[in-house]
């Protein structure tokens, strides 16, 4: 296969205003989190605003999440999985990360529904369900920051289940030869998600979640941040 020649990162979302003011936007914080896995070439769209056009072709691309519902059928999430199954076909190297896993999965056949199981949020226990590249050097269960109310509730057909936790059966999943997507956050790290908690506390608490607890369980994730980087080191290896 061809060797993509750079990493586009698909914006969908902002970060909490607490985390851009110190770590950027998520296509600063996806580069930090990659970090030596990848020296070439970046570049970033934003798929509220963009087109998601020819910048996204011969790339590894990676989407990032966001506060936005996939079943609110947005008119520019709607171009956006038109154009991720035209990737699709072409097995162009994606990863989905929150929001953008729920993307694909929408885009693939599947549905995102609210999450039957509640909030998802804070440092979980994500066990694997098959081998895979993005799992290399990491032991059967990791750790992995999350932050979401949605969830895939109906798989595309063809998608392999690949992880779980808790809270959420489909959090790892692989969609084709060299996509995927992980519900969980790879470039968060405790800090991050004590943030995230934070601006999210009137919900949490409305939701009858106990938010010190969330905000004790938060922590360093190094093995889902490696996640991330397998994909990179994987498909830009190809």
């Amino acid at each position: 296969m061809v060797r993509p020649n750079k990493i586009v990162v698909v914006i969908t979302g902002d970060p909490v205003s607490s985390v851009e003011e110190q770590r950027g936007d998520y296509a600063a914080m996806m580069r930090a989190a990659i970090g030596d896995a990848w020296t070439g070439s970046y570049a970033a769209v934003d798929a509220r605003t963009e087109s998601l056009g020819a910048e996204l072709d011969g790339a590894a691309i990676v989407i990032t999440g966001s506060s936005s519902n996939v079943h609110h059928r947005e008119d520019w999430m709607l171009r956006a999985e038109a154009r991720l199954r035209e990737l699709e076909a072409s097995e162009a190297p994606i990863l989905g990360i929150c929001f953008g896993h729920q993307l694909m999965a929408q885009a693939y056949g599947g549905d995102v529904q609210p999450n039957p199981k509640g909030r998802e949020v804070s440092t979980v226990m994500v066990e694997q369900l098959a081998a895979d590249p993005l799992f290399e050097g990491i032991g059967p269960r990791f750790a992995a920051n999350a932050c979401h109310s949605d969830s895939v509730v109906a798989l595309p057909d063809g998608a392999r289940v690949l992880g779980r936790s808790e809270g959420d059966p489909h959090q790892v999943l692989r969609f084709g030869q060299r996509s995927w997507g992980v519900q969980f956050h790879p470039e968060f790290d405790g800090d991050v998600m004590r943030r995230f908690i934070e601006a999210r506390s009137e919900a949490i608490l409305g939701e009858g979640l106990d938010l010190t607890s969330l905000e004790r369980a938060a922590r360093d994730t190094p093995d889902a941040r490696a996640v991330f980087r397998n994909f990179v080191r994987h498909v830009m290896g190809d």
